[in-house]
């Protein structure tokens, strides 16, 4: 067997810490899941415990009864502590960004995984990714918190990326750019002053300040608020899957990438 390609992280992990991307993964491109034959998910760099991909196919069997996920780790002893819990539809492997899998997957999910990268190798396993997608599948990379209570990710087709989704629980932050350190690798570094995604950061800080008075109806009402006055200048989806009431009050932002890159 090759050897695979890529780093060992630091596979820190810990239960429900992936919860909110699974969420938005479930809503978002769970009829996607539905409608694949045989649809394969993988999910890479899953780190020391076996838990946050056991949580993944638990979340997506309830929406697209047969998928079939697979945990995939670059550390053969992580693999060898995983086994033990496959199940039908669920299974381990050792392997890296070359994705040992008999099918091209139609979703792919890498979660902290990237941070480590600079951002000319971020880009390259990113497209890498990408080519191994099954026609209309989808990349979900992105970055959370030790506690998952802030994360943000990036969703991306074979063409490229195509979303951006900061979510937070509204009482893990300050203000809404406290999520900058959640950044996408491609993103991270240009959150400075004349660049697009520093420019959106700055209007949510602001329109979360102005949507002050809401907060007496609590947090959520203010992110409701915030985010109906940021919608009156960024392209943000108000319509379901991606937008709406019913995503915003999960804490959850959805933009396309176009208008951040």
């Amino acid at each position: 067997m090759a050897k695979p390609v890529g780093s060992i992280t630091r596979g820190t992990t810990g239960y429900n810490r992936l919860r909110r991307c699974d969420r938005w993964i479930a809503a978002v491109h769970g009829p996607m899941l539905r409608r694949a034959a045989r649809p394969l998910v993988v999910d890479l760099g899953y780190g020391a415990s076996h838990t946050t991909t056991l949580e993944l196919f638990a979340r997506l069997r309830r929406v697209a009864p047969e998928v079939e996920v697979v945990g995939i780790e670059i550390d053969p002893a992580r693999v060898a502590v995983a086994k033990p819990y496959e199940r039908e539809g669920l299974s381990f492997r050792l392997g890296g960004f070359e994705l040992p899998v008999s099918r091209p997957p139609a979703l792919v999910r890498a979660f902290n995984v990237l941070r480590q990268y600079d951002e000319a190798d971020a880009w390259r396993y990113w497209d890498a990714l990408r080519a191994r997608l099954a026609p209309g599948g989808i990349l979900v990379e992105g970055t959370s918190s030790e506690n998952g209570r802030r994360a943000v990710w990036a969703g991306l087709s074979p063409d490229g990326p195509e979303t951006v989704t900061f979510s937070a629980r509204f009482d893990a932050f300050e203000r809404p750019s406290d999520l900058a350190d959640r950044l996408p690798k491609t993103l991270i570094h240009r959150n400075v002053p004349g660049e697009r995604i520093h420019a959106f950061l700055t209007d949510f800080d602001r329109a979360w300040a102005v949507s002050a008075p809401y907060g007496a109806h609590g947090r959520r009402q203010r992110w409701l608020a915030a985010v109906e006055h940021l919608a009156a200048s960024w392209p943000v989806p108000r319509q379901a899957p991606l937008g709406g009431p019913g995503r915003w009050r999960l804490g959850e932002l959805t933009l396309p990438w176009s208008a951040v890159s």
